[in-house]
Parts: C-alpha cells; structure tokens; sequence
C-alpha cells in the first residue's frame, strides 16, 4: 500500500451551486478515499497544504489554482466537464458551447496533473491540446452504503403509495436535454401500466423550451420528486424495478454506479463512453433508439431477459472508493516525482 505524506487541500468554493450535482458527489468520494487512506486534508484554504483539488471550472477555482501555484503547491484539477457534456444541456449551451471549450483548456492548463473519470474522457481531453498529464481515475462508489436493502425498498413503495406488483421505472440527472429526459417522457407515456420516476432538480430557468414543454405535458405516470438525500435514493434503487438511464454523453455517470452497485436491472443509451466498459447483455443492457428502448423496457419489467445484477455489482466493486483511493494514493506519489 502506498504511503501518502503529503496534506491535501479539497477546495469547496462554489460548493453550493455545485452540491445538487455529480461534481458535488465527486468531491464527497474524495473525502472518503482520503480518510480511507489516513491521508491528512483539510477544507480551508488558508491551512497549509500541499496539493489542491479542484472539480469546478468556475473562476474562483482558477484564483485558487493560481495562488496554490504561487505558493509552490501542486494542483490537481479534475476535468469533470467536456464540451461534449457541455452540449445539449441548459438553454443557449449549443451556441456557446465552443466558447466553454475554451474556457476548460485555459482552466485545465493550471493544473500540474488532470484527472478525468474514464479512458473515453480523457479521448476527448487530449484532443484539447492541454499540454498537461492527463490520467484517468473512476469517481468511484461507495459499494458499502450502496447495497440492496430489502427494508429500504419496502419503505420507498410505501412512502410512495406503490403496491407490491407494481412495475417502477427510476432515473436521476438534472432536467436536460442530454439525459434524455424527454425521451425518458415519451416513453413513459407508452407504458401507462408502469410508473416511472425523475429524481433530480433543475432550475426552470435553465431548462430549454423544449424540456419545460415535455415536463408540463407528463403523463400521469410520472413522479418528480425533485433532488433526494443518498438514504432516499438507495431506497429508490432497493425498491424499483429497472434503472434506465437514457443520456446521450457522459464523462461517467455516478449514479449509475450506484444503480450498478444496489443491484438493480440497469438499461442505457448505447453510447460510445460504455461500449468497452460495460458490454451489452453482459453487465446492463442497451438501447440504441427510442424503439429500442421501446422494445426492451417491458421484457426486462416482466422478467423475460435474464438478469445482470451479479455481474452488474462485480463491475461496481472494481470501481469501489477504497479500490479507486489506492490508485489515487499512486497518483500523489507520481505528480511529487515529477
């Protein structure tokens, strides 16, 4: 096991507009891959450290980058974020989509190292021309708190009014485009038998036109509970009956990591970040169009495909925080040697 000697600083700034998402949650695995190491960290800029992370591209992480810099620190910046990921999101994203690329490589280049979740995230980054290390490390999962929980389920289906034979479809992102929230929709209208739920929020402000229409046209079916706590959500994955993940691009997915790892059908868009990483009616199961997913939804509710979820909780536990903190441990060692 690698000895870490080094004290690290896991910058929070921004943290509020941050918590309600998957960088938010990246950062909490951090802590925990820290503390799991006894690697000493601290959350206050003004303590001593030695290495800074950073998981936003907002301009107060670029002020800290700078400073660490000036004070001879290392800086760690995570490239949680693509152009690719970027498209296709909130209102205006396309139009000024090429402009953001531009402000990720002017970010990404005050780090001495970049880490990014997947092999295929970091295809992309170094089509950026960053002229800085780029590695790729898994945000992990907590396969220890993410675990089917019988009395969890229960208590999800009666929080929510759902009889025992009751179909439930689950789904977590931010209210885009790029989740697929509303292919997500129409499918949900095509299977008014079965009830599918949204968790997750996003500002109406923020949404498109398109997504505001889509959402106040929803079929009866269809439940917003808006963003939950982890307990809610590990709930929602022990008592539902397929995790359908309809995204279009992602730099990982961690909630999908905790559907993987709480044992629970798992049915994606066929898109490129998945194709290596987790094959098609091996680990989950994949759609490539709505027709597709059309197709497959129902024979996976009605038990007419045969289950993944073992295999599904093996790929989880490769991708476990402790696994994924040995390696980041690893990571330190290399970024001092350099």
């Amino acid at each position: 096991m690698t000895t870490v000697n080094q004290k690290v600083l896991l910058y929070k700034g921004s943290e509020k507009v941050i918590t309600q998402s998957g960088i938010g949650e990246a950062l909490r695995h951090q802590k925990q891959m820290l503390a799991s190491l006894k690697v000493s960290y601290t959350e206050d800029p003004k303590d001593d450290y030695d290495i800074v992370h950073l998981n936003t591209v907002l301009p107060d992480s670029v002020s800290m980058a700078k400073r660490a810099k000036k004070n001879g620190k290392k800086v760690i910046y995570y490239g949680h974020s693509t152009m690719e990921d970027f498209k296709n999101s909130f209102s205006g994203s396309n139009l000024v989509a090429p402009l953001f690329k531009q402000w990720l490589r002017y970010c990404y280049q005050h780090g001495d190292m970049i880490i990014t979740p997947t092999d295929y995230s970091k295809h992309l980054l170094l089509q950026y021309d960053l002229n800085r290390p780029i590695v790729s490390l898994s945000n992990g999962v907590d396969t220890t708190y993410f675990v089917k929980n019988t009395v969890g389920g229960e208590r999800f289906r009666k929080q929510y009014h759902l009889s025992e034979d009751q179909k439930v479809v689950v789904s977590v992102g931010h209210l885009i485009e790029r989740k697929g929230i509303v292919e997500f929709l129409t499918l949900a209208q095509q299977f008014p038998s079965y009830v599918f739920f949204w968790f997750g929020h996003t500002a109406k402000s923020l949404m498109t036109r398109r997504v505001q229409k889509a959402i106040a046209h929803a079929p009866a079916n269809v439940r917003f509970p808006g963003y939950v706590s982890p307990t809610a959500l590990r709930d929602a994955y022990s008592g539902s009956d397929l995790f359908l993940f309809m995204t279009y691009e992602e730099t990982e997915g961690i909630v999908l990591l905790e559907a993987l790892a709480n044992e629970i059908p798992v049915l994606v868009r066929d898109i490129p970040i998945y194709k290596d990483w987790l094959p098609d009616r091996e680990v989950v199961y994949k759609a490539k169009t709505q027709d597709d997913f059309s197709h497959i939804l129902p024979q996976l509710l009605e038990g007419q495909l045969p289950s993944l979820t073992h295999e599904a909780r093996l790929a989880a536990e490769k991708l476990d925080i402790k696994n994924i903190g040995h390696d980041l441990a690893i990571i330190y060692t290399k970024l001092f040697s350099e």
